[in-house]
């Protein structure tokens, strides 16, 4: 039976929908067990009565063969790693697609609603100061540990709640025209299901513990869904990168979770809010705490060092690398970072960390993006960027401008994602109706396509100029927020009255600010390069290809369009006071009472009124993003491009972005062959076979042996022998006991 951590009826939301708060992942749950048996029904075939009957064990084994052979047909298509992107026109649809279709989106939807519901609840509850608690079971009890399956609803969780829910729910919607063709299509919906229900225990968890099950969960579904297509070797192995770089990250998260119930004793929310003072402000204790969170971040959301899983993710298809870059995996590291808020408010060293870290994850991930050909890594080295951007906010304590660029980012990423995924749909049709096996994700071979994609265009226009920070769109009201603070955090502030590395907080933070500047200055640029190159100049598809270019389906479109609106309105969930076109500061106020305090602690009060200093901020990112475009409109020749087939290598520094600064191969060469042969040679050849097999399973076998010959030959047949040996054993015996 539910128990309620509040008193019965003494919190603001015991009476409304927020008691029903279990079904919110739940509901996706269940998708996934129907689409799951779904996936697996058409390789299901029932044994004949009479075991006898000949004919039936064949049957099956082929049904469930062909079963197979349609994956591994649709591996070939891959979005990155296949030939030509994704197939969407060469095999039958499943058997059940039609009910996979409406089960997949539907349970999100359902969730979404029940998600408006709470948040309606607890917006009409009035000021919100203590969390709503469910608990639904005690699930580790054992000694001084006693953790509890329960939720906790507050602002924080519920803004996450309705992005994943909200974001999701069109991202599914749109995976059914996109997977439509795809033998795995039930498959495919049980996949994103479970992983939404995971996020969603991540974010609604009420303890660090709860937190890193929906932490893990969420791995392990990234893997399934960048290794869809698993037969093709390089999808499997993007899907086994990202897995295995991510358990690196979450070492640390473990050793923090380690370390705060060995000193506090809890790992719940609450309580270890409450007891975190004991640590000490900067002591050791709590930066240590805190930098071990964040190795967890870096792996979740792809920060420095560790960022090199999320660019291989675009082996997925394209609805998956949406829902991973705008809606939950990625974000869970910046979630995290605000909702440890009152730990990180306690250690300025760790708070520069972050940011630090942040924003040359966010310049070095821009420098990549200048330079990539395909239109999904581009994305990919986008969203490694602006997450750059994020922990460059929650990094400095300005956790609502955080939580502010994770929302639009939302918004505008899942738009861009989708877009591209509706280009290469467009793409891949057009080659196969011509026999051409030409990349259909490649830039070099699109142009033009506004002609035949005109609302596409339009819309993938709308997310460019949100994600470069031009104004009135999305993306400039929330990447302002995180430069303006970061600035405002140099001049007054615990941070500013820091040292990181011997160095004055208040000039590594003024280091910081400009380095996003620059960011924000490439970024207008390589994404105005993509849409130039895809959208505008002659068409390189080929003429033949030409007469089959079109839009993508409605049941594609339309949640571009949802997407495209929130793209260009979002800003005003967040207006600074500085630009008074409606209510200020909106979500700022909302996310008070969870991040208040810790907001305050970091970088002090902020003045109500507007400084000069703030209008020329804002002029600056203003004029940074407009000299962006301009400068990629003025540089770029989308007429001088030629199809990749026909492009020359490229050379000198454009070589080296191209290859993304041979990251990847450093890791190669350093870790990853030296690990492969020190457990080729010594653990397999040493151990395994040397002293294992060699020693004890061929050399107990020697044993063996050798007993058995000396027993054989002991057994003569000889009866005279046998007297005498039994003669010679009883005499040794009674000259034992006589002579004792």
């Amino acid at each position: 039976m539910l128990q309620d951590l509040a008193a019965a009826g003494s919190h603001p939301l015991a009476d409304t929908a927020a008691r029903y708060v279990g079904l919110l992942p739940l509901l996706p749950l269940a998708g996934f067990l129907v689409n799951g048996a779904l996936s697996l029904m058409p390789a299901y075939k029932a044994g004949p009565a009479d075991p006898s009957t000949a004919g039936h064990g064949h049957e099956a084994s082929a049904h469930a063969g062909d079963a197979r052979a349609g994956d591994a047909h649709a591996v070939t298509h891959g979005d990155e790693h296949g030939a030509v992107g994704d197939d969407h026109h060469v095999v039958a649809r499943h058997k059940y697609a039609g009910v996979a279709s409406v089960v997949g989106p539907l349970v999100l939807a359902l969730s979404f609603g029940l998600a408006v519901m709470i948040w309606l609840a607890m917006a009409g509850a009035g000021e919100m100061t203590t969390p709503y608690v469910q608990t639904f079971f005690d699930w580790m009890v054992t000694g001084d540990l006693k953790i509890s399956w329960a939720f906790q609803l507050d602002q924080l969780s519920m803004i996450m709640v309705l992005v994943i829910t909200g974001v999701g729910t069109l991202i599914h919607i749109f995976s059914i025209g996109y997977m439509r063709d795809d033998p795995g299509y039930p498959r495919f919906f049980a996949y994103l299901n479970l992983f939404v229900a995971f996020m969603l225990v991540l974010v609604l968890g009420a303890s660090y513990l709860v937190l890193f099950v929906g932490w893990e969960g969420v791995g392990l579904c990234s893997y399934l869904l960048i290794g869809f297509w698993f037969s093709e070797k390089a999808n499997a192995d993007a899907g086994k990168k990202a897995f295995i770089v991510n358990r690196i990250g979450d070492f640390g998260f473990l050793i923090a979770m380690f370390l705060l119930f060995a000193n506090l004793g809890t790992l719940d929310f609450t309580s270890v809010a409450a007891a975190a003072p004991t640590l000490g402000y900067n002591s050791a204790l709590v930066t240590t705490i805190c930098l071990f969170f964040f190795l967890g971040c870096a792996g979740k959301s792809a920060q420095l060092p560790l960022y090199v899983w999320l660019p291989d993710a675009m082996a997925g298809p394209t609805p998956v690398s949406a829902l991973i870059h705008a809606a939950t995996m990625v974000t869970a590291g910046v979630y995290l970072i605000a909702r440890s808020g009152v730990l990180f408010a306690m250690s300025p060293t760790a708070c520069i960390t972050v940011a630090v870290v942040g924003t040359l994850t966010a310049l070095f991930a821009a420098t990549i993006g200048l330079k990539q050909w395909d239109i999904k890594k581009v994305l990919a080295y986008s969203t490694i960027s602006q997450l750059g951007y994020m922990f460059m906010g929650v990094g400095t304590g300005a956790y609502a401008a955080g939580m502010f660029h994770l929302i639009t980012h939302a918004f505008f990423k899942a738009l861009l994602f989708l877009g591209s995924g509706s280009v290469i749909y467009a793409m891949h049709a057009a080659y196969h109706h011509t026999g051409s096996h030409e990349d259909a994700q490649d830039m070099r071979n699109m142009g033009g396509l506004r002609k035949y994609m005109p609302v596409t265009f339009v819309l993938m226009w709308i997310a460019t100029l949100a994600i470069a920070g031009v104004p009135p769109f999305s993306g400039f009201f929330s990447k302002d927020g995180i430069l303006s603070a970061v600035f405002a955090r140099a001049q007054h502030g615990a941070l500013s009255e820091a040292t990181w590395l011997g160095m004055p907080g208040s000039a590594v933070l003024y280091a910081l600010y400009g380095l996003g500047l620059v960011t924000a200055f490439l970024t207008a640029i390589y994404m105005t390069r993509m849409m130039l190159y895809t959208f505008h100049g002659p068409n390189r598809t080929g003429e033949a290809e030409q007469a089959h270019l079109h839009e993508a389906p409605w049941s594609m479109t339309g949640p571009l369009v949802v997407l495209g609106v929130l793209s260009a309105v979002g800003g005003w969930l967040n207006l600074p006071v500085a630009i008074p076109l409606g209510p200020i500061g909106v979500l700022e106020k909302w996310l008070e009472p969870v991040v208040g305090a810790a907001t305050v602690a970091v970088g002090g009060a902020v003045g109500e009124e507007v400084t000069n200093t703030e209008y020329g901020l804002i002029g600056a990112a203003v004029a940074i993003a407009i000299l962006g475009i301009v400068v990629a409109v003025v540089k770029l020749r989308p007429a001088a491009l030629v199809p990749k087939r026909d492009a020359t290598p490229s050379h000198g520094f454009e070589q080296v972005l191209e290859d993304k600064y041979y990251v990847d191969e450093v890791y190669d060469d350093t870790i990853i062959k030296p690990l492969v042969s020190g457990s080729r040679n010594i653990l397999w050849t040493g151990i395994d076979r040397g002293i294992i097999d060699s020693l004890f399973v061929n050399g107990s076998a020697v044993l063996a042996r050798g007993v058995g010959w000396v027993g054989s030959q002991l057994q003569s047949g000889e009866t005279g022998a046998y007297a005498w040996a039994i003669a010679i054993g009883a005499l040794a015996v009674l000259g034992a006991f006589t002579f004792r």
